[in-house]
C-alpha cells in the first residue's frame, strides 16, 4: 500500500468507541489479546488500507498476507471507485429524471418525471393506477421511497397535494415481482445487486451477483439479507449474510418465510446479466456499477445504478471459503489499475 499517510488519517479520523467495539468483537471471537489485535489493525491499515471494520468483516485476524492482499479494503475501494468511474459524469446516474431519461429502455415499467409534469399529466397518470412507487431526488439506497395506494386518498387533489408536499421527483408503477421473488419474502421488492464493470477496451463483464431479501417486515430490501447467486445457473450458492455487516449472521433459510436459500432458483439471471451488460455501455465514462434490478414475470427491470460500490457484502467469509477477496478479478479486467 503507498498510500503511507492513510494509517494516520484513520487514526485522525477514527471513532475510537466504534474502533473499541470492533476490537472486542474480534476478541470475543478468538480469545487474541487485545493490544496484539489493535497492533494488527494498525499494520493493516497501513499495509492493505483496511479500516478497523475492513479488519472485523473480513476475518483478517483469520487470513495470511497472501490472503489480505487479494481483498477490496476501504481504501483500495475508494481509488478503484476513483479511477474507474469518472465523476462528472455520476449526476448520470444520481439524479433521477436523468437516470430514467438515459435508461428508458431498460427501466420496465410506466413512469413520470414530475419536474416539467403538469397537474392533467399526472392525474392521468395516476388514474389508470392501484399503487404509485414515488421516489426523491438524488437519493439512493431507498431513502425516501414510498409506495402510495391511490384510494387512501379522498380525492386527487389530496394526493397531488401530498405528492408535491413530499417534494418527490419520480412517480411510477409500483413493481409486481415475480413469483419466485415473492416466495422468498412477499413484503418488498427483492431485487438482485448485479455489479458490471468495463475493461480496458470497454468490454463489459458482470463480476457478481447477490440477491437481496428483505425481512421483519421491511418494505424494502436495503440493509436486509443478501446471499450470492451462481452466474451460470442463477441459483443461490451460499447462506444468506445479515446487511449489518459487522453481525456476521448467516441463514440458510429466510427468518421470515423460511425457504431455504442455498440452491433455490432465481429467474431471469441471464436475461438480468445482459441488460446491465448493455447499460453498462450506455455511459462508458463510468466502467464500475453497481445495479439494483427487480424480476418481474416479464422479466429484469432496473431499479437504479450505483456509481459507488459497497466494497464489503462481496467478500464476506461465509461467501469466501477459498479466503481470497475480490481484487485478483478486478485486476484480471482492469490490470493497470494501481492502489
Amino acid at each position: 500500500m503507498k498510500d503511507r499517510g492513510y494509517i494516520f488519517r484513520v487514526l485522525a479520523h477514527a471513532s475510537f468507541e466504534k474502533m473499541n467495539s470492533a476490537i472486542e468483537a474480534v476478541h470475543e471471537k478468538t480469545g487474541k489479546n487485545r493490544a496484539a489485535i489493535f497492533l494488527d489493525m494498525l499494520w493493516c491499515a497501513k499495509r492493505y488500507g483496511a479500516g478497523y471494520y475492513d479488519y472485523q468483516i473480513f476475518a483478517f485476524y483469520d487470513l495470511n498476507s497472501e490472503q489480505r492482499k487479494t481483498y477490496i479494503t476501504r481504501l483500495i475501494s475508494k481509488k478503484l471507485n476513483m479511477f474507474m468511474n469518472d465523476a462528472e459524469y455520476a449526476h448520470l446516474f444520481d439524479n433521477k429524471d436523468e437516470f430514467y431519461a438515459l435508461f428508458k429502455d431498460y427501466i420496465g415499467r410506466g413512469f413520470l418525471q414530475l419536474e416539467n409534469a403538469s397537474k392533467e399529466e399526472i392525474k392521468k397518470f395516476v388514474s389508470s393506477r392501484e399503487y404509485l412507487f414515488c421516489k426523491l431526488q438524488d437519493k439512493e439506497c431507498g431513502i425516501g421511497c414510498e409506495r402510495l395506494k391511490v384510494s387512501d386518498y379522498k380525492d386527487f387533489d389530496s394526493l397531488y397535494n401530498y405528492i408535491k408536499e413530499k417534494g418527490f421527483c419520480t412517480i411510477e408503477d409500483s413493481i409486481v415481482q415475480h413469483p419466485a421473488l415473492n416466495r422468498l419474502y412477499p413484503n418488498s421488492v427483492n431485487s438482485l445487486r448485479i455489479i458490471t464493470i468495463l475493461d480496458n477496451n470497454k468490454v463489459p463483464h458482470c463480476i457478481y451477483m447477490v440477491q437481496k431479501m428483505g425481512y421483519n417486515g421491511r418494505i424494502i430490501d436495503n440493509n436486509g439479507l443478501f446471499a450470492p447467486v451462481d452466474l451460470e445457473t442463477g441459483k443461490i450458492k451460499f447462506p444468506a449474510h445479515s446487511g449489518d455487516t459487522t453481525r456476521g449472521v448467516v441463514y440458510t433459510e429466510h427468518p421470515d418465510t423460511h425457504v431455504k436459500l442455498l440452491g433455490y432458483q432465481i429467474p431471469f439471471v441471464k436475461e438480468a446479466v445482459d441488460m446491465c451488460l448493455k447499460a453498462a455501455l450506455v455511459v462508458p465514462q463510468i466502467r464500475y456499477i453497481g445495479w439494483d434490478v427487480a424480476l418481474t414475470e416479464n422479466g429484469p427491470a432496473i431499479i437504479e445504478g450505483n456509481t459507488y460500490c459497497a466494497h464489503d457484502f462481496w467478500q464476506l467469509p461465509p461467501h469466501t471459503p477459498d479466503k481470497i477477496g475480490m481484487l485478483p478479478i478486478i485486476k484480471k479486467y482492469v490490470p493497470d489499475f494501481k492502489y
